[in-house]
């Protein structure tokens, strides 16, 4: 059995978001067994409030290229860590698996499903078994390391400072955008949300990265005043403690929809050219929370990284303003 395992996981956020999770089944049921996150070092508040230590990869540093895996893998070593697993699953993870291998430590590499995810492109309909969840595919790489363990059960509601001062009224954050335009909300939709939002609840948290979409969040605050722009104004740790003081967040296929869920706040989740059924949805969010429409195109990507056949993204521009919140009103009586 293991003694200190290498948990690898440097990208994209929303998968390394849904680590923390295999992490706190694994600590459960093995307390005694340490744990290191290889990651990237930006993401280490995710882990906060579990016990682990952490190896930060410099990819375009020292760790670069395959000489700066070969100069990565004697660090694992040097660390005394005795197995790996790999829950990336790319080029750079299984080179250092091997060059572990090669020092003595054993591995196991994650099993993404790629086969049965290709089968389901295009089709959806309800009542399709939804694939193996993210996270339970991060706790079977882990099993197959030797440890026994069950599942994760949703994460109880942390008690976390407000970094936005004294909560008034009802809270809710909005993020509208992804890596990729399969993914993210339409420009004109996104302002009409957030218009409609803010007529009816006293505080509208827009989260989004720099350039094009802070410009966005920035002009949305100036219209609205109970608007506020979270770029530039809150980090990493500061943007989850406020989403747990959230009555809820609307999010896309992304990190925030994953950050919610490490905090247990309520999500409406929109899905455009991805599927929930892929085993994406925010792990323990309810499935009350999910928009989408049914098209027989969709899904067209496993990860939303195709550009429309059609040129207009209509799954995403089905799923109206007036629809996102009347689920969200919804979601909020539910959980009153």
């Amino acid at each position: 059995m293991p003694r200190h395992i290498l948990l690898v996981r440097l990208s994209a956020l929303g998968d390394v978001a849904m680590l923390p999770h295999a992490v706190r089944a694994l600590h459960q049921a093995y307390p005694e067994v340490r744990v290191t996150v290889l990651t990237r070092p930006f993401l280490r508040p995710l882990f906060d409030g579990l016990n682990v230590d952490f190896l930060l990869a410099d990819t375009k540093g020292v760790h670069k290229g395959i000489k700066g895996i070969w100069r990565l893998s004697r660090e694992v070593k040097a660390l005394g860590i005795d197995a790996i697993a790999d829950t990336h699953g790319v080029l750079r993870s299984r080179l250092l698996c091997l060059f572990a291998g090669l020092r003595g430590i054993r591995s196991r590499s994650i099993r993404k499903g790629h086969v049965e995810k290709w089968f389901r492109l295009g089709y959806s309909r309800d009542g399709a078994i939804p694939l193996k969840h993210t996270v339970v595919r991060y706790c079977d790489v882990i099993r197959r390391l030797g440890f026994r363990f069950d599942d994760p059960a949703p994460v109880v509601k942390p008690s976390l400072p407000n970094p936005m001062g004294e909560k008034r009224g009802v809270w809710v954050g909005f993020a509208p955008f992804s890596a990729h335009d399969g993914k993210t909300y339409p420009a004109d939709m996104r302002e009409e949300l957030v218009a409609q939002l803010s007529s009816r609840y006293d505080r509208v948290f827009i989260h989004s990265g720099g350039g094009e979409e802070a410009a966005f969040a920035a002009q949305m605050e100036r219209l609205y005043p109970n608007v506020t722009a979270l770029w530039g104004r809150a980090k990493l740790a500061e943007e989850r403690d406020l989403i747990s003081h959230l009555d809820c967040v609307v999010s896309m296929d992304s990190l925030v929809m994953h950050m919610a869920a490490l905090v247990a706040t309520p999500v409406v989740s929109i899905w455009g050219a991805t599927h929930h059924e892929f085993g994406f949805l925010g792990y323990g969010c309810d499935p009350e929370g999910i928009l989408e429409e049914d098209m027989p195109c969709r899904p067209c990507s496993v990860y939303g990284n195709r550009k429309c056949k059609y040129g207009d993204y209509r799954c995403l521009r089905a799923i109206t303003p007036e629809m996102v919140v009347d689920k969200v009103e919804a979601l909020l009586a539910k959980n009153r």
